[in-house]
């Protein structure tokens, strides 16, 4: 690890001044949990980090009539066992308690888990320059690339890593960003970038932005929701795909539903297809396999990672059964 100054903020308004225009030489860091791991391997060499843990009130969750409000230092541990989510955004809750260890959970941000970096290997590899740190080639593309995106490749064929933010975007939500012109709002399924706009980056951050809340409207009262994910090991892993869904049911008939993947994309990967399919539907088997097979329908699998169109379909029919289970 190279050697670097720390400096604790003490303010949202004081963080852009104490960032860099460029992303090289200053962090931001509050967990770690993923960019302490950067820097031990030097995938990153920041001359300075800026602790976020001293801002008062960004680790807390409001709740309002109009949904609820969650700083981006609350930790996923909070998150998960907090009664309100559990009860009302029961897909947050499920996929905060899905992420890591234990351990993890109990440090890691809700912030920081939207904004870690890939886990790609050849990414995390110090010695292999790819495109995803400025090179001028994505080695997954001929490379090894099983656990790599089969939707929205190109040039870069990673996966979003993380849990919350499938469960986030099927609910709604949007982020507030602190910048040195004051905050904005937007959709969180606009935060996230394809890297057909951007190789090097994974949301629409600047250098000197931090995430600052989450805002998640309150569900209707039909509506039911949960986390699905399948991983390798039963234990401590991430996703080879993952679906966060909000379905709106009366009895078996679907109002409207919301069906976010993890795993197969290089952003949280909405599908409308399938959510076109049950729209208006009565879930039986029938129509769940028909979301899920509407879901594959523009799946573009890489050598090594075809399982993973499979493993949508069924993952999809699942959610959508349990849903009325």
């Amino acid at each position: 690890m190279e050697k670097f100054s720390y400096v604790n903020a003490k303010s949202v308004n004081q963080v852009p001044t104490l960032l860099d225009n460029s992303w090289e030489n200053t962090k931001v860091i509050a967990g770690g949990t993923d960019l302490v791991g950067e820097m031990k391997d030097y995938i990153e060499t920041p001359k300075k980090l800026v602790n976020l843990k001293t801002i008062p009130d960004l680790d807390k969750i409001e709740v309002k009539t109009s949904g609820v409000t969650i700083g981006a230092l609350v930790t996923l541990s909070e998150l998960a066992d907090h009664s309100e989510v559990q009860e009302n955004y029961g897909v947050l809750a499920q996929a905060a308690a899905a992420v890591a260890t234990p351990q993890i959970r109990n440090v890691g941000t809700v912030g920081g888990n939207l904004c870690q970096r890939p886990r790609c290997w050849y990414y995390r590899d110090p010695d292999t320059i790819c495109l995803k740190k400025g090179g001028d080639t994505c080695y997954a593309l001929s490379g090894l690339n099983k656990y790599h995106a089969i939707f929205g490749g190109g040039p870069v064929y990673i996966v979003h890593p993380s849990d919350v933010a499938p469960a986030l975007v099927s609910l709604g939500a949007s982020v507030t960003i602190q910048g040195t012109n004051g905050d904005r709002t937007i959709l969180l399924e606009e935060f996230f970038v394809l890297p057909d706009l951007n190789p090097q980056r994974e949301n629409v951050l600047e250098p000197n932005e931090i995430i600052t809340q989450i805002h998640i409207p309150k569900p209707q009262p039909s509506a039911r929701s949960l986390y699905i994910k399948i991983r390798e090991k039963g234990s401590f892993d991430f996703a080879l795909v993952s679906v966060a869904a909000v379905f709106e049911i009366n009895g078996q008939k679907c109002q409207n539903a919301s069906i976010v993947l993890g795993g197969v994309a290089p952003i949280p990967w909405r599908s409308r297809g399938a959510e076109a399919e049950l729209k208006g539907q009565t879930i039986i088997e029938e129509t769940a396999k028909a979301a899920g097979r509407i879901a594959i329908k523009d799946a573009d699998p890489l050598s090594d990672n075809a399982y993973k169109v499979q493993l949508t379909e069924n993952i999809i029919y699942r959610a959508a059964m349990t849903a009325i289970a």
